[in-house]
Formats: structure tokens, sequence, C-alpha cells
């Protein structure tokens, strides 16, 4: 079902029942043992650094079960690990992987379009080339924090082209390995080439980082499988219709859905005011309904009680930042915008709405 054209009623409610199959089906013992028995199999702890473009979908791109990739989010997939509250949360990630024995790999990621520039990154006004230079500055942010050793924590700046979401892995000699340039006749000659592009990755990062490439592979040729028609161009445009702020969004897998927004950046004004400007902008294009969009804030914890109630009110409080922004920077914008309110159990990806969902 083509969502994006329906009205903004349904698609709340398509978006809930979505979420609420997406906790069922992590929640059902079939899919715990998924987990469990990949982790045993390949226990390298994986983050992706990624833009709040909603294409952008790495789990759907390698075909790697929910809930293993961990996924942090901002405009452009801008960072900077001096943030107070980025710093705090990517080094409690690395020391809890590492207390329980797991090396970590950050996948710190652009995108781009090989097929039409206006279809890359936003947040880099389109240049492909300062959206690289930041991830190159983002992985030393990482090496300086945790070591340029690399024999635990392993920062990998990695391309996702968006037009056939093919993964290219940068080396640090300026080599690269684009998986769109490969078919699934190279798969076995993909280990030798990531050990040649990545000499100074542990062996056992490289043992976990291949079944993501492996899975890209398959996923490519997907994508090309697919008639080329106007609705396939459509998947590849901006067509979002709800911005997300906070965590707690794997169960968006549905492309150009959302733009999802990390609650990291001290100015996060910023962010969604860019987002609320490309709704805008959908909406005056006819890609998507003009009769309104999602504000959904959503906070993650991990313990029922004070856990759950600090949760609570940081939602609160990202949902009124967002709609205050909103309502300055773009007033007619607002008069359709529809807020919604939500906490996330980590544990069970059970998600749910705070104060109702009228």
């Amino acid at each position: 079902m083509d969502i994006h054209g329906k009205p903004i009623q349904q698609r709340i409610d398509w978006l809930f029942e979505l979420a609420d199959r997406h906790g069922a089906n992590f929640r059902s013992p079939e899919a715990w043992l998924a987990r469990e028995r990949y982790l045993s199999e390949h226990p390298t702890a994986i983050a992706v650094l990624k833009c709040m473009d909603g294409r952008i979908n790495i789990p759907v791109a390698t075909n790697t079960p929910v809930g293993i990739l961990m996924p942090f989010r901002n405009l452009g997939g801008m960072f900077d690990l001096g943030w107070p509250h980025l710093g705090e949360v990517l080094a409690h990630h690395v020391q809890r992987m590492v207390s329980s024995g797991r090396r970590v790999i950050f996948l710190i990621t652009y995108h781009f379009s090989t097929g039409d520039p206006l279809r890359g990154c936003a947040g880099f006004a389109y240049d492909t080339a300062a959206a690289i230079a930041h991830t190159c500055a983002i992985r030393r942010q990482v090496e300086y924090i945790f070591g340029a050793g690399h024999a635990t924590v392993y920062p990998l700046v990695c391309g996702f082209e968006t037009d056939e979401d093919a993964l290219i892995l940068h080396g640090r000699d300026g080599d690269t390995l684009d998986l769109a340039a490969l078919s699934g006749d190279d798969r076995a000659t993909l280990e030798p080439r990531l050990a040649a592009l990545l000499p100074d990755m542990p062996a056992q990062m490289r043992a976990d980082l291949l079944p993501l490439l492996h899975g890209n592979l398959e996923h490519i040729a997907t994508v090309r499988a697919q008639v080329r028609r106007d609705e396939r161009t459509l998947d590849i445009e901006h067509r979002e219709w709800m911005i997300c702020l906070g965590r707690g969004f794997d169960f968006l897998h549905t492309p150009n859905i959302a733009l999802i927004i990390g609650p990291y950046s001290p100015n996060l004004a910023e962010p969604i005011g860019r987002a609320a400007g490309i709704i805008e902008a959908n909406m005056a294009a006819g890609r998507v309904p003009g009769d309104g969009f999602l504000l959904l804030a959503s906070v993650p914890y991990d313990e029922i009680g004070v856990d759950r109630a600090r949760a609570e009110l940081k939602s609160r409080f990202l949902s009124d930042f967002a709609a205050d922004v909103i309502r300055r920077e773009y007033p007619d914008l607002a008069a359709s915008m529809h807020m919604r309110t939500a906490v996330l159990d980590w544990r069970s990806r059970r998600f749910e709405i705070v104060g109702g969902r009228a």
C-alpha cells in the first residue's frame, strides 16, 4: 500500500499499527532466538551514525536482523563528539559493549545519489565532498576518544548511494570498496577485498562486518530487479510526511516516511527547522497530501519507575520544543501539525503513547 497519499489520520493509524506489529515481532521467541544466534556468531557491536533522511535504512539495505545495529541520527549525519549528550551516549554504549567482551565498529555514513545530485544530502547542500570530509573528521574524533590502535573500537567511513542502497567503504589510504560495482559472483572475493582495504581491522571485526556486505549485495540485486517506473522514482525522492525527534524509531522500515532527528545537537532547532522545511516543500510539490503532518517524539527507557518517568518528561519536552520551533519558523505548516508523544521500552520495543493517541 502506498501510504504516502492517504489522509493524515489514516497515515497516523497505519504508523502505530506498524509500531505494534514491529514490537510484537521483536518480542517473539523466534526473533529473540535469531538475534541471540546472530550475536553469538557475530559478537562485534555495530553502531551507525547517519543522516535523518528516511531513505537511509542500513538494516534493510544489508538484510540485517532488526535490533542488531545501533542507530544514531542527525541532520546530514552531522555529529560532533564534543556535544555533551552525544559524547556521553557513545561512551556509555562503548563501555557497555566492552564490559561484555565485545568490540565496536562505528559506521560513519554520508549519502548521495548517482542519478541526480538533488536527491543527495540536503544537509550538506548536496555537496558530497563536504559530507565525506565531515565523516573523516568524525572518524578522527572517535580515534581521539577511543584510541587510534583500533583493537577495540574501529571507526569506518561508509558512503550510501540512495538510488540503489549501495554501500561504499573507505580505507585510510583513499581506496574504496564500492558494492554497487560488484555482483553476486563477487561474494567469495569480499573477504580478501575487505582485508586489503582495512588491514588494521581485527579479523573478528572483519568477519562480523562481512554479513552486512553480503546482505548489501543481495539487496542491490533486488533493487535492480524492480521495474523502474514513476513509482520507483518517487521512492527515491523526498516524500516524508512526519518528523521524528528522539530515539526508538527502528520500526520505520518504509522509505521516505520520516525525517528522524536524534536528540544530540546542542542546537536542536536547526535540524527541526530544516526538517519542517522539507515537509512543507513536499506538501507544496504535491508529493504528500497537504492535510497534515505528524510530529512524533520518542525516548527509550530500560527500567520501569524512575527511568520511565524521566523518559516521559524528556519526550514531552522534545515534543513541545519542536512544536514551538515549527510554530515560530513555519506558522502556516504548524496549522496542519498533529503531535504525538511516546516512550519506548527498549528491552521489548513496546511503543507507548503518552497521554493517549487523540
